[in-house]
């Protein structure tokens, strides 16, 4: 029986996981191996179930409370799953029975599933994305809103009705946007009525005339309003 008590779980750029004891409110002292970084960080209850969505389009699921201490650096999450070393991570987040999550891959493609769906039983993981060639999954948010913004590599921005992206158990999905060079960017879902966000460093936009980048899923768009992040990403996964 595991105890319910506050961690926060810290996952590094280079994929090694630990958890902190309690919500923890300042990660500036936080130590890393020579060369690596924060990725993610968030909190969560010892009684969790995370999840973890890679570029291969498989997701993995783990246990908060089986999650290395927060001395030291932690242990390669590679070592709790069976993700090959040609794949990366893509995203980690607490589980939500009953919640949307919008995937999408470089060459633009995506749907929506039900994270019910995504929950894997083995360290093998559960194959959701189909992704071949040299596509690969790029993003995964949470499906709560009635807008998609997708942005691409060429800085272009498109707008359109959630309701236009199919929810399936798995599969490659459909076109989010049309795409030329570099492929998709970044994804995010909002609500029209509290405008498109986007985050760079500790500050947040909110930007409200979309007017421009309206239109129909599969369509190119518009290039990005001033002041979008050199990045190309809006930052809100919703998650």
């Amino acid at each position: 029986m595991v105890e319910k008590e506050p961690v926060t779980v810290i996952l590094s750029e280079k994929g090694w996981i630990r958890a902190l004891k309690g919500h923890q409110e300042d990660l500036d002292k936080v130590q890393y191996k020579a060369g690596d970084g924060l990725f993610r960080a968030f909190r969560a209850q010892s009684t969790d179930k995370l999840v973890l969505f890679a570029s291969n389009g498989k997701f993995f699921t783990l246990e908060a409370s089986a999650l290395p201490g927060g001395r030291g650096h932690g242990e390669p999450v590679r070592l709790m799953i069976d993700l090959e070393e040609s794949s990366d991570i893509v995203e980690l987040f607490v589980h939500r029975p009953g919640r949307k999550l919008l995937v999408a891959s470089k060459e633009g493609n995506g749907f929506v599933v039900s994270e019910d769906e995504v929950v894997a039983q083995t360290r093998k993981g559960k194959q959701i994305m189909t992704v071949t060639g040299p596509d690969a999954a790029i993003a995964c948010v949470a499906a709560d809103g009635n807008r998609v913004a997708t942005v691409g590599a060429n800085r272009k921005m498109l707008i359109f009705g959630l309701e236009e992206v199919n929810e399936l158990s798995r599969g490659r999905g459909v076109r989010l946007q049309k795409l030329r060079d570099g492929g998709l960017a970044d994804v995010t879902v909002f609500r029209a009525e509290d405008g498109l966000r986007w985050q760079e460093g500790s500050r947040v936009r909110t930007f409200t005339d979309l007017a421009p980048w309206l239109g129909k899923r599969a369509q190119a768009g518009a290039i990005v309003p001033k002041g979008f992040p050199r990045a190309n990403r809006f930052g809100m996964t919703g998650l």
